[in-house]
């Protein structure tokens, strides 16, 4: 998430109120999660066994829970809680903004678009041309919305990311200010949700289609001309390349990459990053034709049991 212009370490520190250690007037741009940094971003980090890739990785600035040496070039936010102050660099860059209509009013809607009765569309939302938006679909903030676009009844894109930090109090959410990208002849099914990004987005490839009940987590990438079967579940982060088929009931760990052409057998259970072009069954999931080798075999155990028996 970048900022509307750049800001200067001293002035991201006065608004969070913690210490830095760099160049006062050093630039600035965003704030970004781990795997989406940019120079010129801040990282937050909170546990030691995350310091090295935090200060290692491409952002040139990083929100720390402790005062540690500071790379060349580089630039810290010294805080007692990153976590917290990272909530409320999102807090003061992308508030939350309440609606005072179901279509708002900066609301882009392009030439032969179908907006169905009780839908709502939020603040800053761009509809391409010629999609068909059916009733009760809710599209948050921010979302951009390719050409030839269906949406079906009941689906929900840009709900918050699915991320916690457990405190003795409770769960302290991360909150969201990341986008839904939809790109162009995209079907999305009925009573589907995407969640926006936490600080980047989350985006469906164009020509992709996505069946009736999938939940398609935070900053997940799917490419284009994939087909996703009903009752799946793609965790946040992970990285779908085109041609992938995930039949029904398919469960994805986060952070992984499904590699291009991958298909995945229904009610399999994926923990694993993929290899080009291979089919995957059972969970956790491996090669089809391993997995359904292992099972012939398994069939013969009490043949061989009753063999050795009889000798």
């Amino acid at each position: 998430m970048k900022f509307p212009k750049p800001y200067t370490l001293k002035q991201v520190a006065t608004l969070i109120d913690c210490e830095f250690k760099g160049s006062e007037d050093f630039e600035i741009l965003g704030i970004n999660e781990i795997h989406v940094v940019e120079p010129g971003d801040i990282v937050f980090v909170d546990h030691p066994k995350y310091y090295d890739k935090a200060l290692e990785s491409a952002a040139t600035i990083v929100l720390i829970n402790k005062d540690v040496e500071c790379p060349e070039g580089k630039a810290l936010l010294i805080s007692d809680d990153p976590f917290r102050d990272f909530n409320k660099l999102t807090s003061h860059f992308k508030p939350f903004k309440s609606a005072s209509s179901a279509i708002a009013s900066d609301a882009i809607i392009g030439e032969g678009t179908i907006i169905q009765p009780n839908c709502f569309i939020g603040n800053n939302v761009t509809i391409g041309k010629n999609c068909i938006i059916h009733a009760n679909v809710s599209i948050y903030d921010d979302a951009i919305i390719g050409d030839h676009v269906t949406i079906h009844s009941g689906s929900v894109l840009g709900a918050s990311a699915f991320y916690y930090k457990n405190r003795p109090e409770g769960y302290d959410q991360l909150k969201s200010g990341g986008r839904v990208i939809i790109e162009d002849h995209v079907d999305i099914g009925a009573l589907c949700t995407i969640d926006r990004g936490v600080t980047g987005d989350t985006t469906i490839g164009e020509g992709s289609k996505l069946d009736n009940h999938i939940q398609i987590g935070h900053d997940t990438v799917l490419g284009k001309k994939c087909l996703i079967a009903s009752h799946t579940a793609i965790a946040g982060c992970v990285v779908v390349e085109d041609n992938v088929t995930l039949w029904g009931q398919v469960g994805v760990k986060s952070g992984i990459t499904i590699a291009k052409g991958t298909v995945i057998y229904a009610q399999s259970g994926l923990g694993q990053t993929t290899e080009e072009g291979k089919t995957y069954f059972g969970s956790p999931a491996i090669e089809a034709r391993a997995f359904f080798k292992e099972r012939a075999y398994a069939k013969k155990i009490p043949e061989i049991l009753q063999k050795l028996k009889n000798l």
